[in-house]
């Protein structure tokens, strides 16, 4: 017998507050594109089938570039439906082919119930020595916003009401490359310090791309104005800088792998590396 997994986002509301904003784009996803940019041009590869997917297809690159030249993109989109795109659910994915050599998954995770079975899923669908490449939201994201709305529910209700959705941390992101089946996983963070004039603000702006509670199980308590502005006077107490602006951490994760196959480098006997991937890399955080 199979488990199935928790059915923990509401991915009807998640398609309808997306769907409002109408391919409107939002400071989260133009970021993570142009870092994707950065993270496939110096790849030496040819990626003659390739495909790109995300929640708004009308937000998705057509093309990119690797060291090699110029990549075409198939776009696919897995959550909001848009006349001339194909669409795929995450929890039951059947992309249109089976042998792409390059799949590129932007801001889907963070909202799939089924983590492993979707990565699965995609290990299936890529040739072999295929790449995968995902960005989701980390789990430091919001951090400020969730201590000062846990505060706020705590002070005005007696308790907490769920609010905030769950997110992948990165020292789990690797072993979950591998229980799909990826080779050589990869993962590391990109770090920002986004300031707003007030909490409001800062509200405002998660209304406006459609990040509110996605949560399946959040309660049948409304949102009053009160307690909506005791949670701002908290955030702005805990978290305002001395110029009188509030900071909001945003974590991108991204997550690399390969579909195995038998030319490929094998991972080195643990413990036996001698320079260590910072050294190489350099620091990927920053404010």
């Amino acid at each position: 017998m199979t488990t199935q997994p928790p059915l923990v986002f509401d991915r009807a509301r998640l398609a309808a507050n997306v769907a409002r904003r109408n391919g409107a784009s939002d400071f989260v996803t133009d970021l993570v594109i142009a870092d994707l940019a950065d993270r496939l041009a110096p790849v030496t590869r040819d990626f003659s089938r390739a495909l790109i997917m995300g929640p708004d297809p009308r937000l998705l690159p057509k093309t990119a570039h690797s060291a090699n030249g110029g990549i075409e993109f198939e776009i696919v989109s897995t959550l909001v439906p848009v006349s001339g795109f194909a669409s795929v659910d995450p929890e039951r994915l059947v992309l249109p082919e089976s042998d792409y050599d390059l799949i590129v998954s932007l801001l889907d995770l963070q909202t799939v119930n089924d983590v492993p079975g979707f990565l699965a899923s995609l290990r299936r669908h890529l040739a072999p020595d295929g790449l995968l490449i995902a960005a989701l939201v980390g789990g430091r994201t919001l951090t400020e916003l969730r201590d000062a709305f846990l505060a706020a529910d705590v002070e005005m209700l007696g308790g907490v009401i769920p609010r905030v959705a769950p997110m992948i941390d990165v020292r789990d992101a690797g072993a979950l490359l591998q229980r799909a089946g990826f080779a050589l996983p990869v993962t590391d963070l990109e770090t920002h310090t986004v300031r707003y004039r007030t909490p409001l603000a800062l509200f405002d702006e998660l209304r406006a791309i459609g990040a509110t509670n996605p949560l399946l199980d959040r309660g049948q308590r409304f949102l009053t104005a009160r307690h909506l502005m005791r949670a701002a006077e908290i955030y702005a107490e805990k978290f305002s800088d001395p110029d009188g602006r509030v900071r909001a951490t945003l974590e991108i994760l991204w997550l690399s792998g390969w579909a195995p196959h038998e030319n490929q480098q094998k991972p080195l006997r643990p413990g036996s590396a001698t320079t260590s991937l910072r050294d190489v890399l350099g620091d990927k955080s920053r404010t």
